[in-house]
């Protein structure tokens, strides 16, 4: 495990706690029960909303630990009205405060400013079932679930908490080892994160290397996250197996100028990754 992955989860370890003593479990657990049902997850992906044959997660993201500060002028509400706009499937939204500047309340930010009709995925380490009734109680339809910071016994008791919630899943791997994992817990859409967390280098040809491990009955999607910059990017992971691209930073870019957020860009930035 690298030395960001390992700072972060011993940092949630932390974080956990705090939180539920601030919010317990049995108020996420009334806060969910008022709450509609999440919307379908692997159906909104199977139906891509842009031209072509893959579907797009646009993901609302602030700051990373490798890159810094994205979008100085973020708005997570206009982004999402923008993405919806220009035929994401999905949103993925980073809820983590402190390495990422993201936020819970930017879930039913996002769920409102794009309609609540595209389902929402929150992104973020999540390592506790409190995490997972959280991401229920504020709005999301789907959550990530990342493989090289969970053992066997919490992936699996996740995933299964993330089901009888109605929540999709996105499993995330990095290698073959990882990717048999995932489907042993019956993974049915497979995120593969083109960048190495111990060098932060990327690849695109990732993406094929788990697609050439998965099995011939393997009948769910294939999700390619990292790295995707470029129409001809979205080309080469669809020839390798991905029939959906988990895109942020260069979105949100895109979408950042010297004079303020520029939400007309951004569609444009959409438009040219999809062929429009």
């Amino acid at each position: 495990m690298s030395n960001f992955l390992t700072t972060i989860l011993e940092y949630k370890y932390v974080e956990v706690p705090r939180q539920s003593a601030l919010e317990s479990l049995a108020d996420l657990q009334r806060k969910a029960a008022t709450l509609p049902a999440p919307l379908d997850f692997e159906k909104a992906l199977r139906q891509p909303r842009v031209p072509g044959e893959v579907a797009l997660i646009a993901e609302i993201k602030k700051a990373s630990p490798s890159k810094g500060l994205l979008c100085p002028d973020f708005d997570p509400a206009r982004l999402a009205a923008s993405y919806e706009r220009a035929g994401a499937s999905a949103l993925s939204v980073l809820t983590d405060e402190k390495f990422f500047q993201g936020h819970l309340d930017y879930l039913q930010v996002a769920k409102k400013a794009s309609g609540e009709h595209i389902p929402i995925l929150r992104k973020d380490f999540i390592v506790d079932p409190y995490q997972v009734w959280q991401a229920r109680a504020y709005g999301a339809d789907a959550l990530l679930l990342i493989m090289a910071a969970l053992t066997d016994a919490q992936a699996r008791e996740l995933y299964d908490l993330a089901h009888k919630l109605g929540l999709g899943v996105l499993v995330e791997v990095h290698d073959p080892a990882e990717l048999d994992r995932a489907l042993q817990l019956g993974a049915r859409i497979i995120g593969v994160n083109n960048r190495n967390l111990e060098t932060f280098e990327v690849s695109l040809a990732t993406t094929g290397e788990i697609a050439a491990h998965l099995p011939a009955t393997f009948d769910g999607l294939l999700v390619s996250e990292s790295g995707i910059a470029t129409a001809q990017d979205i080309a080469a992971v669809h020839r390798q197996g991905a029939r959906v691209v988990l895109v942020g930073e260069t979105l949100v870019r895109a979408a950042s100028t010297p004079t303020g957020l520029d939400t007309t860009r951004l569609e444009s930035k959409i438009g040219e990754l999809f062929g429009v």
